[in-house]
């Protein structure tokens, strides 16, 4: 696809040179499609995904292994968290910012990505996924950390912080330009996989529920949905931080607690098949052969898949669960990078392993080398509840991506107000209410292509930051392990 534009009586030259510059970039036929799904392999390639994981292994050294060491802490923190909620002074409560870091972070790919996962890479895909979030657990506790470490108030007076104020203002003012490429990308995900992509999903869940129940698909119907969804997206984001944490810590909790007691009545009436699933799992890890019936025999492809599948749904190393995490009202910045620990645990080892361990002990036969997404999972689902269950799976989804909705929107208005200034909030929002209709009605095939691109690119900027600051890392746990966990004042954190 090219844009030709006349230029007088040359213009027949430029019509040439730009066909002949299409056929360069897009091949014959001018396939933007397939030079974005060229370009977005590229992107997250094998390069990229080694870069992430690198970074989690070179901080988890250089830490002392904090994702391990302070995990029975952090599960401490997190269930303190449901008993102190209430803040001010500008900021939300930890559990406020881990339930806003954790809506654009649980979603689809809990449910379909993982189910991809096994059916490309056999079981032992899963194996690598629990590998991946280990490493995942040490970058967004990175994250998390030097979000509130590096933070300032806005003119509301609310913290502000992420990828974007760590570069700025832990590199110094003249990598700013690295902090705006970050808030470029972002502005253009949140558009694209934070809004497009995931409305099209709740669109498609509702209208799946209406098919069971006997109803009819309409295009009518998919643009009204669109305009009430855009006004509910709308007055919750206009409603600012939060706004958008209260909301967060609703939805959130009881989309993934109804999600797991259902996964967990599956277990129960298939506890007999859990140990071969286990079994299957660690098994194809090392020989997939062994546990596809010879469908799957590579292990690279296992090892690559499931590390893929774990950085897509944890969105470790992206940097923007540091924007929700940077508002929370703490005395230590790692007492939040703990919530970041416990961020990918609760997405990747309990949600997506919880979606592995029901389609493994289902019974239902799996189309190894096929990607056949959430369909997998609601036959797991339905092998032991019926057909009625599809409706809960997408009532699920429906949440799920409505909350990835709002954590994006935060992101993405966050990056904006970085380039632009605090009172582009409100046309943001604007912005972002019109992509919801869009998203409603349209196909967003090659929305989604480039903005898992953009997607993918935020990862550079941020990983840069975060090896950058490791020394600065390093100092604030070695403070907090000294002091274990008791009050700080800011000047204290201020000097390492």
């Amino acid at each position: 696809m090219g844009i030709v534009r006349k230029s007088g009586r040359h213009g027949n030259n430029t019509k040439e040179t730009v066909a002949s510059a299409t056929v360069f970039l897009f091949g014959k036929g001018g396939n933007m499609v397939a030079f974005l799904e060229k370009l977005n392999t590229l992107v997250w390639g094998i390069p990229a995904l080694l870069g992430i994981l690198g970074i989690g292994i070179y901080l988890s050294f250089r830490t002392g292994w904090p994702q391990i060491r302070l995990l029975p802490k952090a599960l401490r923190a997190f269930l303190q968290t449901f008993r102190k909620k209430e803040q001010n002074d500008g900021g939300v409560s930890p559990f406020q910012a881990l339930c806003t870091a954790l809506a654009a972070t649980v979603g689809t790919g809990n449910l379909a990505g993982v189910a991809g996962a096994i059916a490309i890479g056999g079981p032992g895909s899963v194996f690598w996924m629990w590998i991946c979030a280990i490493l995942g657990m040490i970058t967004k506790f990175a994250e998390a950390a030097l979000s509130v470490r590096y933070r300032v108030k806005n003119e509301k007076g609310e913290w502000v912080g992420g990828p974007m104020y760590m570069i700025q203002q832990g590199m110094g003012k003249r990598w700013r330009w690295l902090a705006m490429t970050y808030c470029f990308f972002g502005i253009v995900a949140a558009f694209g996989v934070g809004n497009a992509t995931q409305v099209n999903t709740v669109i498609g869940g509702i209208n799946q529920a209406v098919v069971a129940l006997g109803g009819q698909e309409s295009q009518l119907g998919n643009l009204l949905m669109g305009i009430a969804l855009s006004i509910l997206i709308c007055g919750i984001l206009l409603g600012g931080l939060k706004k958008i944490g209260s909301m967060a810590e609703k939805l959130v909790p009881l989309a993934s607690v109804c999600y797991l007691l259902l996964g967990l009545g599956v277990l129960i009436a298939r506890a007999q098949l859990l140990p071969h699933a286990f079994y299957s799992i660690v098994t194809g890890a090392f020989t997939p052969q062994a546990a596809t019936g010879g469908a799957i025999g590579s292990l690279f492809l296992s090892l690559r898949v499931g590390v893929s599948r774990g950085v897509f749904t944890n969105e470790a190393g992206m940097g923007t669960a540091g924007i929700a995490h940077a508002a929370a009202q703490v005395d230590h910045p790692v007492q939040q990078g703990l919530m970041g620990i416990m961020e990918v645990f609760l997405d990747t080892i309990v949600i997506c392993t919880m979606t592995a361990l029901v389609i493994l002990v289902s019974g239902i036969k799996i189309p190894y080398g096929k990607d056949i997404g959430v369909t997998l999972t609601t036959q797991a689902f339905s092998s032991v509840y019926g057909d009625w269950v599809s409706v809960m799976i997408a009532a699920s989804l429906c949440c799920f991506a409505i909350a990835t909705v709002l954590g994006w929107g935060l992101y993405g208005a966050r990056c904006a107000q970085f380039l632009f200034g605090d009172g582009v909030w409100k046309k943001f929002v604007f912005l972002q209410g019109v992509a919801v209709v869009l998203g409603a009605v349209l196909q967003t095939g090659t929305v989604w292509l480039l903005s898992e691109i953009v997607n993918g690119l935020m990862a550079i900027p941020n990983l840069l930051a975060l090896g950058f600051l490791a020394p600065e890392l390093s100092g604030l746990v070695r403070q907090f392990r000294k002091k274990d966990g008791r009050k700080f004042c800011a000047k204290e954190v201020a000097i390492l």
